[in-house]
């Protein structure tokens, strides 16, 4: 099971990929060529592909075929051109991009575009489902930290950090509780932010059909959603005094250091570059000390005398080095230690005049597409994680 979905989470990614190359052909006012076409072919191709896949993996969890009236019922909904759900959405949203996302509010419809505080265009729920589907395809920082959906602009948590436990006292039966010690609880505060980028498209784009459209937007979005969450969760991860480890022996001092409370759930996160400074690490005897973990031979783990540290590798542009020289090794339980608060809203605006950089889009005949979101992240416990680096020039 696990290997389908991580063949489905691939095929996902390609699908992506694909759709970026098309994006890519639209901004260069190709699209009336053969290479647009066959981009749009490939994209349908993955998109079948992803749809077989699917369908598989929810019969291995379990999925059961619809009854037969549920069948006929929709055989009939597709005989007579009723649309689902979701094709309404994308052709909602792709009404919406021809109008320059102008926000129309139908009495009784449904689906009935709503407008944010800004008064830009709130993409729809099914819309928002495939942005987060598509950010969580390709490699995010999220994987490694604690996430929690909210739908309230700001808010508290009160919690008790792991090393804050002190257990039940032992009473006798009967007997008066004694006095023990008091419990510490601490309170952390999320308040939503929101965060803007644009995509600049041409007026061509809307002769293009509703799911093409739907499908870029999808595109941005969930690359942009992806990158902003890395680039908050890495922030978080900053604001805690950078180590410097030095070399192997830093970062053992740093692993043991994290005390039994946390070790058992940590792992060593790096880069590529960070990958190939431990590639080097060898044990007296010559043998690598960077090895697969027997279990999950795609996983490695840093194994040293009696330490095992699990690793997890993302790529430079991901997880940046800090500086030219600085490789980070964040050392620790980024679940415990980080909570990225998800609002999972996103909203969309037009403006055909402005000046972004080199862009000039009324110069260009160009229209930027402004999109929203709205996300914030903190650190819950500091004491769940070293944010550590080496120095690209150390010796191992």
């Amino acid at each position: 099971m696990n290997d389908l979905r991580a063949y489905l989470i691939d095929l996902k990614a390609q699908r992506a990929t694909a759709i970026g190359a098309a994006k890519e052909l639209v901004l260069a006012g190709k699209l009336d060529t053969e290479e647009y076409k066959a981009a749009n072919g490939k994209i349908d191709e993955l998109t079948r592909q992803v749809d077989e896949v699917e369908a598989l993996v929810a019969k291995d969890e379990g999925g059961k075929p619809a009854p037969d009236g549920q069948v006929r019922a929709g055989m009939a909904a597709a005989s007579t051109g009723e649309a689902s759900g979701h094709a309404k959405a994308v052709k909602a949203l792709a009404d919406a991009a021809r109008r320059g996302f102008a926000v129309e509010k139908a009495q009784g419809d449904m689906l009935q575009e709503a407008e944010d505080a800004d008064g830009g265009y709130t993409v729809p729920e099914d819309i928002v489902n495939d942005v987060i589907q598509l950010r969580e395809a390709r490699e995010s920082l999220l994987d490694l930290v604690s996430v929690e959906r909210v739908t309230t602009k700001s808010g508290r948590r009160t919690i008790k950090k792991r090393g804050q436990h002190t257990g039940f006292a032992t009473v006798a039966e009967a007997a008066k509780m004694g006095k023990v010690a008091t419990p510490q609880f601490t309170t952390i505060t999320f308040d939503i932010e929101k965060r803007r980028g644009y995509l600049p498209v041409t007026t061509e784009l809307y002769e293009d059909s509703d799911a093409n459209i739907a499908r870029i937007v999808t595109e941005w979005l969930g690359d942009e959603a992806r990158v902003t969450a890395n680039k908050e969760i890495l922030a978080q991860v900053a604001t805690k005094e950078a180590v410097d480890l030095k070399d192997l022996d830093g970062i053992i001092a740093a692993w043991v250091g994290l005390g039994s409370a946390f070790r058992a759930s940590s792992a060593l996160v790096t880069n590529d570059n960070g990958l190939l400074w431990l590639a080097t690490l060898k044990d007296a005897n010559g043998r690598y000390l960077l090895t697969p973990n027997p279990a999950q031979p795609q996983r490695l783990q840093l194994a040293v005398g009696p330490y095992v540290i699990p690793v997890r590798i993302y790529d430079n542009t991901t997880m940046p080095n800090t500086d030219e020289t600085k490789i980070p090794m964040t050392i620790g339980d980024l679940k415990a230690g980080v909570r990225y608060f998800d609002r999972r809203s996103f909203s969309l605006k037009v403006n055909d005049s402005g000046v972004v950089g080199d862009l000039n889009a009324l110069e260009q005949d160009l229209i930027l597409w402004v999109g929203s979101m709205r996300d914030d992240c903190v650190v819950m416990d500091d004491a769940a994680f070293v944010n550590g680096y080496i120095t690209a020039s150390t010796d191992p």
